[in-house]
């Protein structure tokens, strides 16, 4: 039909106010621009839809039936609009993570790496976190989600695992056990170890899986942060057991620590029953496919 919305406005508005000249105040035209909006309408149509005189306009027979349509209509449209406005202010929204350290550099940088090309406009924040505040910040529903390694257990949380990585000995390529393939804990007992310090998820996991072992690792030096430890590790300091996405990118040698091996999973973190916006689940399809990617 040809005829446009603005043609649809100008009907509805002069049928709701009766008045031709209070209708072209309200949408900001002159009233012969709103009588031709009028006109317009009614020829698309093949209807007369207003009765005029000098003195007052009023709606025929077929005007009080189309009325509530064209209402209808222009309601439906506005409500779309809106919709529309709310999802593009979801999709070009700010995005808040809470994150294990260890991980910003591989998994997170490259979701956020692709995810960037698709909506260049996304805006992040990433709390870098160790493993047990992330679990205290996702449920007080700080951050839209977290990246971490415990959770999986907990009741009120969701836990989806992306990965599982081993601890592997972080040590200089000059150090004499560099060549080896592959190191017990219990010959940890005889090196300078850097840990870190009681209360980590890291070292949590590490005295959970050698408690009943006779040998720990000997530790001279202890932080609060992998970054940290691997700092002390490439100065000298001594050797220290660390995730081994840790050391990707680094020029430290990373050897598999074995009797016992021990593993974390690294997953998404969310808060039972929290619907994410849409940019946040767009994020996590992004970390998901990183995850396939590094896996192939």
């Amino acid at each position: 039909m040809n005829f446009d919305i603005a043609d649809l406005k100008a009907f509805v508005a002069v049928a709701e106010l009766a008045s031709f000249k209070r209708a072209a105040e309200l949408l900001h035209i002159s009233q012969p621009a709103l009588s031709r909006r009028v006109e317009k309408l009614e020829q698309a149509l093949s209807l007369k839809l207003l009765e005029r005189t000098t003195r007052k306009v009023e709606l025929n027979a077929m005007g009080r039936v189309f009325l509530p349509r064209a209402q209808h209509v222009l309601a439906e449209l506005e409500a779309s609009l809106i919709g529309m406005t709310e999802l593009n202010e979801r999709l070009h929204g700010l995005v808040t993570i809470a994150c294990i350290p260890s991980v910003v550099d591989t998994v997170v940088a490259s979701a956020i790496h692709q995810i960037k090309k698709q909506f260049p406009r996304i805006r992040l924040r990433i709390l870098d976190q160790p493993a047990a505040d992330i679990l205290l910040t996702v449920a007080r529903s700080e951050v839209d989600f977290g990246i971490g390694y415990l959770g999986a257990s907990e009741p009120d949380l969701d836990f989806e695992e992306l990965a599982s990585e081993s601890f592997v000995l972080a040590c200089r390529k000059d150090h004499p056990l560099a060549t080896r393939s592959s190191i017990c804990w219990s010959e940890l007992a005889h090196q300078d170890c850097v840990t870190q310090a009681q209360g980590s998820g890291n070292r949590l996991l590490i005295d959970q899986a050698l408690s009943n072992t006779v040998t720990r690792p000997h530790w001279v030096c202890e932080v609060q942060h992998v970054p940290s430890l691997l700092s002390l590790v490439r100065r000298g300091v001594g050797v220290g057991a660390v995730p081994q996405h840790a050391i990707s990118g680094t020029d430290l040698c990373g050897i598999p620590l074995v009797e016992p091996q021990v593993l974390r999973s690294i997953g998404l973190i969310s808060r039972r029953g929290k619907a994410l916006s849409a940019m946040a689940q767009e994020l996590q399809r992004a970390l998901r496919l990183v995850h396939i990617q590094q896996l192939n």
